[in-house]
């Protein structure tokens, strides 16, 4: 067979420790790793996983908050043609108990924290052969180190599957999204480009390593050679110490991060000069703030899970209400209902095609079918690009629509459902309003079953004992009846004009 095109992490890691040895690589927790070093606890670490003797394309599972070992398990998984499912720790243990179910991994790996349920996971699922807690102190996981390095990575293929991450429930269950390391190391280069990364840069991983956005800037970074600070989870005073002393110049944020650090920074005074730039999303009162008192910029884009995150990157201001200017490596139309493909200025549903598409849903070839029917992935959002080739998000179409609190997603569904195993509740229909503190919250009108008595608190308690905290509505409203259209279902678009 003809690797000649061949590229894996693996690969990259061994060419930064070859040409940028004695580089900082990863700092955590006060320690800094090289990428000689790195690519040696990587290459010990994948011949710990090799020697448990699993099968080329076997899921390994991970829970786990910001670590190094998520670097170790890039490169290692890439090595032996593994498989990566990560898991949002955020999840309900209904939750994650399905993504286990779907994907069938025969390894999993949790912090500290999770340990409980990971253990009940293993105990339910035979699937899972075995279980490993992520620290330095546990014996079992040290000894995955205790290795010479591997020597002879497997053999894998550009789309082989390297990465699962489960998006918003559309229709009550999570979505696997397949991607193959070519799709995030090319979505990783434009990055690159973008941000001018390179290894005078430094990088503060506060997006969670379980999602794509930090995926694309964690490995991004890695891949230009530069510097990844990582933070377990976020702590503004922390944060800002960090930025401070490890002279960061970008990071990720999905609100309230941005909100959170100027207060922060109000009465202290933190260094943060050598900030550049900060990337996600924000409300335009925030971003400007932000700016003035940082002087650094900030970048707002679209991307998705299933396009292996970003194809569109943007100063926040550079065009008023844009998501940016189209990536070379994405190729994007618009498209109406019957996707016929629309003129210049027209709003429909975004379509997209090139390497940044992901290989699709995991065990879901109907779903798939659809996806990428007459050969465009129809991301199920709506928008218009301009004759600049400014991208405009106009929102979601209406059998998808997406919820957005703190840049998480989560679909009406999957809320209405939870919502609905409630024994008082009769109906309910669920959408996004303005949040001051998230960008955008959750909120339920519902009607009860005659007779029936539940408060807001007790509804939003019993949400939480079945799906992750964040898909938990903040607000709620109880009316008598919710209309209905002529044939009988839910009037969403009435409700929403008169309760939103």
């Amino acid at each position: 067979m003809n690797h000649l095109h061949d590229l894996t992490f693996f690969d990259i890691y061994e060419k930064n420790a070859l040409y940028k040895a004695s580089s900082v690589a990863i700092h955590w927790e006060g320690e800094d790793t090289t990428y000689a070093d790195l690519f040696l606890q990587t290459a010990k670490f994948a011949n710990g996983l090799k020697k448990l003797n699993l099968p080329a394309g076997s899921r390994i599972a991970v829970l786990c908050k910001n670590h190094p070992v998520f670097f170790h398990l890039f490169g290692a998984v890439s090595a032996l043609n593994f498989t990566l499912v990560l898991i949002n720790r955020r999840l309900s243990p209904d939750e994650v108990s399905y993504i286990i179910e779907d994907t069938t991994p025969a390894l999993i790996m949790s912090d500290k924290e999770m340990a409980d349920q990971t253990k009940a996971l293993t105990d339910s699922f035979t699937c899972i052969k075995h279980s490993f807690v992520i620290d330095e102190t546990d014996q079992d996981f040290s000894n995955l180190y205790d290795n010479p390095p591997l020597v002879t990575p497997v053999h894998c293929s550009p789309a082989d599957p390297f990465v699962i991450i489960h998006t918003a429930a559309m229709l009550g269950k999570p979505r696997g999204a397949v991607l193959g390391q070519e799709n995030i190391i090319l979505a990783n280069q434009q990055i690159i480009h973008a941000f001018k990364l390179d290894e005078t840069k430094a990088y503060l991983n506060i997006l969670p390593l379980f999602h794509i956005m930090g995926i694309n800037l964690g490995l991004g970074m890695l891949q230009a050679g530069g510097k990844n600070i990582i933070q377990e989870k976020f702590d503004p005073p922390k944060t800002l110490e960090l930025i401070q002393e490890q002279k960061v110049n970008i990071f990720g944020s999905f609100p309230p991060i941005l909100t959170n650090l100027i207060d922060a920074m109000e009465g202290n005074n933190f260094d943060v000069s050598n900030l550049e730039i900060a990337a996600g999303l924000e409300m335009p009162d925030t971003a400007k703030k932000w700016e003035t008192v940082t002087g650094s910029k900030f970048w707002t884009m679209y991307g998705q899970t299933e396009t292996s995150g970003l194809i569109t990157f943007t100063e926040y201001f550079t065009k008023a209400g844009s998501a940016g200017v189209i990536s070379s490596l994405a190729n994007v139309k618009i498209a109406d209902d019957f996707d016929t493909l629309l003129p210049v200025g027209e709003t429909g549903e975004i379509i997209v095609r090139g390497p940044l598409v992901f290989q699709g849903y995991w065990n879901a070839d109907e779903l798939n079918a659809h996806t990428f029917r007459n050969g465009w992935h129809h991301t199920g959002d709506l928008g218009m690009i301009d004759s600049d080739g400014f991208l405009f998000f106009k929102g979601r179409k209406a059998e998808k629509e997406l919820i957005k609190p703190g840049g998480e997603n989560v679909f009406p569904a999957e809320v209405e459902k939870a919502i609905l195993e409630h024994e008082a509740v009769k109906e309910v229909c669920v959408f996004g309003v303005p949040d001051p503190k998230f960008g955008e919250g959750i909120k339920a009108v519902c009607s009860l079953n005659p007779g029936a008595d539940l408060t807001k608190d007790d509804l939003i308690k019993f949400c939480g004992s079945l799906i992750a905290g964040y898909k938990k509505p903040r607000y709620i409203e109880f009316i008598n009846k919710l209309p209905k259209t002529e044939d009988g279902t839910i009037d969403r678009e009435k409700i929403k004009a008169k309760y939103a």
